[in-house]
């Protein structure tokens, strides 16, 4: 049974309860089906360790003419919806190849990359922004397709949801510079962009692999400017000594508008504060200071 071979992380089961409360502990309890489901549907066999993140299990398999895979099973959400659909688009080229796909039930069978081998650890960090920057130049490059989730649509929602925010933040400092933010977004607000954005390419969704030097995992896709791709590389090992190379590299390599690239950063910022505050969390220092700096 595949209940006594599957270790279901405790890390994973705690983070579906604290997100998706009864509909994350009926997915938590039906994983043990659902990838045996898969396992015989795709004729795969286990080859290793469960992996997580904090919405998914990843298993490591192999197929039945013996090539590694890896079988994502994860809880479908707005955020996620999209990764197959992306994956199809960029075809492996700049990402992990998608292999197949089930509608149902979001299950994805997905090219086997090195997880040891993560961005995370390159010692050079400035190599590591450029790598972002050069993956995110080519995921970019192109218009996302109908049906997308939309940043224009993201970014009102935002700025609708920021005056409630604003009375629930009790430093004046803080508070000012979130409505600083708030006011960067509206002067691009109408001007979104169309391309198909990752949204969440930080150094530990970037792996090696034996086909390619680097390539992305796990978007999170929408449409819109490719400036609100950057923070993530900004926010990665911080560096609050650096945020202004990173920024000004980034902007570089992508071909980017400086004023509407720090204007889109600053949409991350109020982005994750808005979230901090329906959480009950004040704002963290470091999204703070990397908005400051580039004020």
């Amino acid at each position: 049974m595949v209940a006594r071979v599957i270790d279901i992380p405790g890390e994973l089961a705690a983070a579906q309860e604290k997100f998706n409360g009864e509909a994350g502990r009926a997915f938590i309890a039906g994983l043990p089906h659902l990838a045996q489901e898969f396992l015989d549907r795709w004729e795969l066999r286990l080859d290793g360790r469960p992996m997580h993140g904090v919405t998914a299990l990843v298993l490591p398999v192999l197929r039945s003419d013996g090539t590694p895979a890896v079988l994502k099973l994860q809880l479908l959400d707005e955020e996620s919806e999209g990764e197959p659909v992306a994956l199809r688009l960029w075809d492996g080229d700049g990402a992990v190849r998608l292999l197949a796909h089930d509608e149902t039930t979001h299950t994805m069978l997905l090219e086997r990359l090195d997880h040891t081998r993560m961005l995370s650890r390159l010692p050079d960090t400035r190599e590591a922004v450029l790598v972002i920057a050069r993956l995110l130049a080519h995921l970019t490059a192109a218009p996302a397709p109908e049906g997308m989730r939309r940043l224009g649509d993201i970014a009102q929602a935002m700025l609708d949801r920021t005056p409630w925010a604003l009375k629930r933040i009790p430093d004046p400092e803080t508070r000012s510079q979130i409505a600083d933010c708030a006011a960067a977004v509206r002067e691009v607000v109408n001007e979104p962009g169309d391309r198909l954005l990752h949204w969440d390419l930080h150094d530990e969704n970037v792996l090696a692999s034996a086909r390619a030097p680097w390539l992305a995992i796990d978007p999170k896709p929408l449409s819109g400017d490719p400036a609100f791709d950057l923070w993530p590389a900004l926010a990665n090992r911080f560096d609050p000594t650096e945020i202004h190379w990173r920024f000004d590299a980034m902007t570089d390599v992508l071909g980017l508008d400086r004023a509407r690239a720090r204007a889109w950063t600053l949409g991350r910022l109020l982005q994750n504060t808005l979230w901090d505050v329906e959480d009950g969390r004040a704002p963290e220092l470091r999204d703070l200071e990397i908005a400051r700096r580039l004020r």
